[in-house]
């Protein structure tokens, strides 16, 4: 996956979008202002911090060499993810999961707008 393909994974989410609030090398995806990636597109290896089940988060650690604890993050609730070290399906998956994450501590209301229950 290459750091144009994630921006655009990112941002075909309902309601998401692209803020620079660390500068103009580190992008943050947020879904109604919630953070749920943050990556510097330009790094190499390209690397993407996402939010974990905290269960989860252990076992893919465990798992997978390219998983490590979030840098700079609550390490019990995000991961950082070397791209290049997963397949780019997997990556997906994780990206969506980290959404779905965010988006379920809405409130319903706001659930709801985005056809996520």
């Amino acid at each position: 996956m290459t750091p144009q393909e994630l921006r655009a994974f990112c941002l075909e989410f309902n309601a998401s979008a692209e803020e620079f609030p660390f500068g103009p090398e580190t992008s943050v995806f947020k879904v109604l202002g919630k953070m749920f990636a943050l990556s510097a597109l330009d790094a190499r290896p390209l690397t993407v911090n996402l939010k974990c089940d905290p269960d989860d988060a252990v076992r893919l650690r465990e798992d997978h060499a390219a998983i490590v604890p979030g840098w700079h993050m609550n390490k019990r609730h995000w991961n950082t993810v070397t791209v290049s070290g997963l397949p780019a399906r997997m990556v997906r998956e994780l990206i969506e999961d980290s959404y779905d994450l965010v988006v379920a501590g809405l409130p319903k209301a706001e659930r709801l707008k985005l056809d996520r229950p």
